[in-house]
């Protein structure tokens, strides 16, 4: 594993961690997209099921294992703890446009026809489009207070990150991942598009 990774996985942690204290802070979870935080605990639920079937590395287990916590304390906050807070008719993007493509293109598009890989490949898919219900509700209320600049700096680093990532370990171990890399691609230019609007709203 090389430095990129651990930085880009450090990265991504940071930036969930400050969107928690943000919530736990403010006592608000106003201007979060409860549905985007959903699909963000569906991809690791569906990514991480190998913590039961393959162990690769202490480090490996102890981030699977706590991307998994963070996401489903963020889902709770928003939806139990501050649920007053949150604006459902704001968050209105209808997830059935995200989660069908995306299951039939896991199911089209795999490296190996089995249900981990279905299941891996399924979350790779929806992480590029997990940020669209947040850009929707910006765009469509026209503020981004709650969503800090420092939550946006460390998503935005968590990719430039992964990119660099890919870029190395295709220099070194002639490794590519294609399905990766598209969708890691895809996501980019939405998280672009999300540092857009932030900037202009």
């Amino acid at each position: 594993m090389n430095v990129f990774r651990i930085l880009g996985d450090v990265s991504h942690l940071l930036a969930i961690i400050i969107l928690l204290l943000k919530i736990q802070k403010s006592k608000s979870c106003a201007g979060i997209s409860g549905k985007s935080q959903i699909l963000f605990a569906l991809v690791f639920t569906t990514r991480y099921l190998d913590l039961f079937t393959t162990f690769i590395s202490v480090y490996n287990t102890v981030m699977k294992v706590i991307f998994l916590i963070c996401a489903y304390i963020t889902v709770y906050m928003i939806y139990v703890k501050f649920r007053k807070t949150f604006d459902s008719e704001n968050d209105s993007f209808r997830l059935e446009f995200l989660l069908v493509p995306v299951t039939g293109l896991s199911f089209l598009e795999n490296h190996s026809f089995t249900p981990l890989e279905i299941l891996w490949t399924f979350s790779i898919y929806l992480e590029s489009v997990a940020i669209l219900p947040q850009l929707f509700m910006i765009s469509k209320t026209g503020e981004a207070e709650t969503i800090t600049t420092h939550y946006l700096f460390f998503l935005g680093l968590y990719r430039a990150l992964y990119i660099a990532n890919w870029v190395w370990r295709y220099y070194t171990e002639n490794f590519y991942d294609q399905i990766a890399v598209v969708s890691g691609v895809v996501q980019t230019i939405f998280y672009c598009d999300f540092f857009y609007l932030y900037i202009t709203k």
